[in-house]
């Protein structure tokens, strides 16, 4: 794993990223019908970007799921749980 691509990506989290997490009074709740998960999301201001932060992404060993355009962004989907830990993990031993 290249330190500069891992620099990188924490930029890309940093200038725009988040993170969701479930709620685990609706899960109890609601069970099975409680839809939500596990997520990161890296936010792009162009097509360039995007294809930076997937190729970030995947050489880093991530799965990003599949874009799609929220107003005038590209958002990436990064989901489960191993990988918003994995991710927060990465984040820490860069901040």
């Amino acid at each position: 794993m290249s330190e500069k691509s891992e620099e990188l990506l924490a930029a890309f989290f940093a200038r725009n990223g988040c993170v969701r997490r479930p709620n685990q009074r609706k899960r109890r709740r609601l069970g099975r019908r409680y839809k939500k998960g596990y997520e990161v999301r890296f936010l792009a201001n162009a097509e360039k970007e995007h294809r930076l932060l997937k190729r970030l992404l995947r050489e880093l060993g991530f799965k990003p799921g599949k874009a799609y355009v929220k107003r005038t962004q590209i958002v990436l989907p990064v989901y489960g749980k191993a990988a918003v830990e994995r991710l927060q993990k990465l984040l820490k031993a860069e901040g």
